[in-house]
């Protein structure tokens, strides 16, 4: 039996146009009648998320910001913030590069550290409260979220090589989307997110299906009993998929949703 569903937001759950599609509130909220917990999981911070379902936003869990912002039951089960050395290595890093830009978030804002005409916004990377700096922020800035932009899609794989190759020790990069490598702290990614908030609800993950898309997914793909994938995923990922359900701008998600409610 199904106890719980998580998914991925952009190219998974939300239509082309970056939006919840309306049955989704139905459908989470149906579900949490039923026992079946919905976890939103993204990179995209939990303030956020909770403003894209807000009408059934405690309703819900959520592993946000990549596995950084962990929330059940309206709990806070875990924060990982970046250390003031690893920013700053990561920092000296990305300027040995030229087309590549790094980003850094806080709970509220968003630190660019180079001019803003540098960074393409693309999808979950909408750099809300975009402030420029030329270094770092100081450490009482507990930064939770980090991410690069490269301006030149055909080299975004040999720099996210590069960046893992130079940082191995305390990062993994993760390629989102056509321009940005998604960035998170060692040992900690979707999965390791999720993973709480099953302990939280002693939920076996053999009884829990997840959603994604991209490669930031993986983790959690594979760590879930039922891995359902995207048409529109990368190719890795549907290699790994269980079943592969159809297209986010067909609302494939809210349709395998729709079966899950129903099979209860």
């Amino acid at each position: 039996m199904i106890k719980l569903i998580a998914s991925d937001m952009d190219g998974t759950l939300l239509d082309d146009d970056s939006r919840v599609p309306e049955e989704t509130f139905e459908l989470i909220h149906a579900l949490h009648e039923r026992g079946v917990r919905f976890v939103a999981s993204s990179g995209r911070r939990y303030e956020t998320l909770r403003w894209f379902f807000g009408p059934v936003a405690d309703e819900m869990d959520y592993v946000a910001s990549l596995g950084t912002q962990v929330y059940a039951d309206g709990r806070l089960l875990d924060r990982e913030v970046f250390s003031t050395l690893s920013v700053q290595r990561l920092f000296e890093t990305t300027q040995m590069f030229d087309c590549i830009h790094l980003a850094l978030y806080d709970a509220t804002h968003t630190y660019l550290l180079n001019d803003q005409s540098s960074y393409l916004r693309e999808l979950d990377k909408d750099l809300p409260n975009a402030e420029r700096v030329f270094d770092p922020p100081s450490p009482d800035v507990s930064i939770i979220k980090a991410a690069v932009c490269c301006e030149l899609p055909e080299q975004i794989m040999d720099m996210a090589y590069v960046l893992e190759r130079e940082l191995s020790d305390w990062f993994t990069f993760l390629p989102s989307g056509s321009r940005w490598i998604d960035v998170v702290p060692r040992h900690v990614n979707k999965a390791t997110g999720l993973e709480q908030v099953l302990r939280y609800w002693g939920i076996d993950r053999s009884e829990v299906v997840a959603f994604g898309d991209s490669m930031n997914d993986y983790a959690m793909l594979r760590y879930v009993g039922h891995p359902y994938v995207m048409e529109n995923a990368r190719y890795a990922v549907r290699q790994i998929g269980q079943r592969v359900i159809g297209r986010n701008s067909d609302h494939a998600v809210q349709r395998a949703m729709r079966e899950i409610l129903e099979g209860l």
